[in-house]
């Protein structure tokens, strides 16, 4: 039950985090976005080490290297697809394919969820279809938009996997690991392609906050795996496109047509599925 919870109130944190990325986006550029916010979030994990610690190993900050790499790419493409597309288009079809990756993990690593897991696993993977059209514009949502999303979902499985396979008494260091890893990469893409991460004015107080908050989530997620398993916990945090899409509703305004109120309606219920079983 702690890990159900846990996992709940971080799609919760997840949601509310990815709304305010899309926001920045939307005001200035991705790369900007991404290492400001991952320093903010380096920031907080830093402050809450002496109040979880844990035993500092290898083995400990290599998988949270590599965790930070794949998240990395998963949320440069994520914060992407949200400045180009809809937004309450590319958050379900982002977590949907985060959520399968690590149920095809645990396959491959010995876990056997139930006959209603897998029949989840693949109406997730419908609902993509159904999600991706859009009549805002005429017509369905841009191709190149739907294969951002799936590609930055790719990036979160990938996280999800590596962090989990960190030592159990790490503590919080795989995520500060993980943290290093992505700023230090984001940072030097935009030095190579000489971007300026100086963000546009008015912009800031979102990126920090979409920062905490998805380091926050972080948190939640690490402490919610190690209670559970990772096919259980991964596609609870798959949630969080409900709080994207009650913010995104609430505040941009944005409307689903009726196929896609089913293809989220398939995406939440999916990883219900997936949960229970």
């Amino acid at each position: 039950m702690t890990a159900v919870i846990l996992a709940t109130a971080c799609a919760v944190v997840y949601g509310t985090a990815d709304f305010f990325g899309g926001l920045a986006t939307r005001r200035t550029q991705v790369l900007s976005v991404v290492v400001l916010s991952q320093i903010a979030g380096l920031v907080l994990i830093l402050g809450l080490l002496p109040l979880l610690p844990g035993t500092l190993s290898d083995r400990a900050l290599l998988w949270g290297l590599a965790a930070g790499l794949s998240g990395a790419a998963g949320l440069a493409l994520f914060y992407r697809a949200l400045a180009t597309g809809v937004m309450s288009v590319v958050a379900p079809t982002t977590a949907v394919t985060s959520a399968a990756l690590p149920v095809v993990f645990g396959l491959a690593t010995g876990e056997r969820p139930r006959f209603w897991a897998l029949v989840g696993v693949a109406l997730a993977l419908g609902s993509v279809l159904l999600v991706s059209k859009d009549g805002t514009t005429g017509g369905r949502a841009s191709v190149g938009a739907l294969l951002t999303s799936l590609a930055a979902g790719a990036g979160f499985g990938g996280f999800f996997i590596l962090l989990a396979m960190a030592p159990a008494d790490a503590g919080l260091w795989p995520l500060v690991g993980a943290r290093l890893s992505s700023v230090s990469v984001v940072a030097l893409v935009a030095l190579v392609i000489r971007r300026s991460l100086r963000p546009r004015a008015g912009s800031l107080h979102i990126i920090v906050a979409a920062g905490v908050l998805d380091m926050a989530a972080n948190v939640l997620y690490l402490l919610a795996q190690r209670q559970g398993l990772l096919s259980l916990v991964a596609v609870l945090v798959s949630l969080y496109p409900a709080s994207t899409l009650l913010l995104a509703r609430q505040v941009l305004g944005e409307r689903l047509r009726g196929v896609q109120v089913t293809g989220v309606a398939c995406a939440l219920g999916a990883v219900a599925l997936i949960a229970v079983a």
